[in-house]
């Protein structure tokens, strides 16, 4: 997306992390349900954190909150992978699908990466 940015709704980064978050929700759908208070719970709670912590670190009135609220991100872009591995390990999700989405949330943690830089004081 080219142009001013009026939203946090406008940030690339966002809107990889929504899909990410959706892309969790139905990958998950398929999970034991014995695994719903467990890994699957904590999978998609990290990977709702990230845009929802992108989201209120826009809000937020100065530079130094947002980015602390994108490290908060970075920080459930971590976990979200760690769980993701765990899965994998367990049998819940393939190689294949795990790799998938790794690839995914590398370009993701890059561009979190960027905007923190961006923001950091001149």
């Amino acid at each position: 997306m080219t142009g001013k940015i009026n939203s946090y709704r406008d940030l690339i980064v966002w809107q990889q992390a929504m899909d990410l978050a959706v892309t969790t929700y139905s990958f998950t759908k398929a999970w034991p349900k014995e695994e719903l208070y467990g890994l699957t719970s904590q999978i998609r709670r990290s990977a709702t954190s990230i845009p929802a912590n992108i989201a209120e670190g826009y809000g937020r009135d100065n530079r130094g909150s947002y980015q602390q609220f994108l490290r908060i991100a970075q920080g459930s872009l971590k976990e979200f992978e760690t769980h993701l591995q765990i899965a994998e390990r367990i049998g819940l999700a393939t190689h294949d699908q795990a790799h998938q989405i790794l690839l995914a949330t590398e370009g993701l943690g890059k561009m979190l990466r960027q905007l923190i830089i961006k923001l950091a004081p001149e």
